[in-house]
């Protein structure tokens, strides 16, 4: 029974015969005389055995070990199931960040848009003469200049982008 279950025991946390028979200094033939039921640990060793598999002594000596080999397989299967939906939730909550950003830019270009025609330039009838002001207007004219040429570009990715967030989402799901 001590060879049947110190076997099972140690394969089961995975060591080796060599690596148990290091923690508990003898030699791997020590261990595997234990384990063909040729000799059997003292007291003492029987103490350092179950330590060292971290197990109870009765179990070593007389209750039956079984294999849980499938059952270990079965929650390592279940475990990775879990790690997947947590990734596939991550994936659609970044998926779902991306669309609403792509969104809020839209709408911003489009508000700021809607700004600058409602305002129609007020900075071109201003006074240049004085200096301060005409910084000031030939800044608000770059600004305005380089909106308008970029922010349809930015305007078109970001459509585009929404497309291929919600196309990539369908597809998959």
């Amino acid at each position: 029974m001590l060879n049947e279950n110190l076997k099972t025991i140690r394969k089961a946390k995975g060591l080796s015969q060599q690596e148990l028979a290091v923690r508990l200094n003898v030699v791997r033939q020590t261990i595997s005389k234990w384990e063909q039921g040729l000799s059997v640990p003292d007291s003492d060793m029987l103490i350092l055995l179950s330590e060292a598999l971290e197990t109870s002594v009765s179990t070593l000596l007389g209750e039956t070990v079984v294999e849980a080999e499938t059952d270990s397989l079965k929650a390592i299967a279940e475990k990775l199931e879990v790690i997947n939906l947590q990734l596939a939730q991550r994936k659609i909550r970044r998926r779902k960040t991306i669309h609403w950003l792509l969104v809020s830019l839209c709408a911003v270009i489009v508000i700021v848009f809607a700004i600058l025609l409602r305002l129609e330039s007020p900075y071109l009838g201003w006074d240049y003469s004085d200096p301060e002001t005409a910084v000031l207007g030939v800044a608000f004219h770059a600004l305005e200049w380089l909106f308008v040429r970029i922010a349809p570009i930015l305007f078109i990715g970001a459509v585009i982008g929404m497309i291929k967030v919600s196309c990539s989402g369908t597809k998959r799901d």
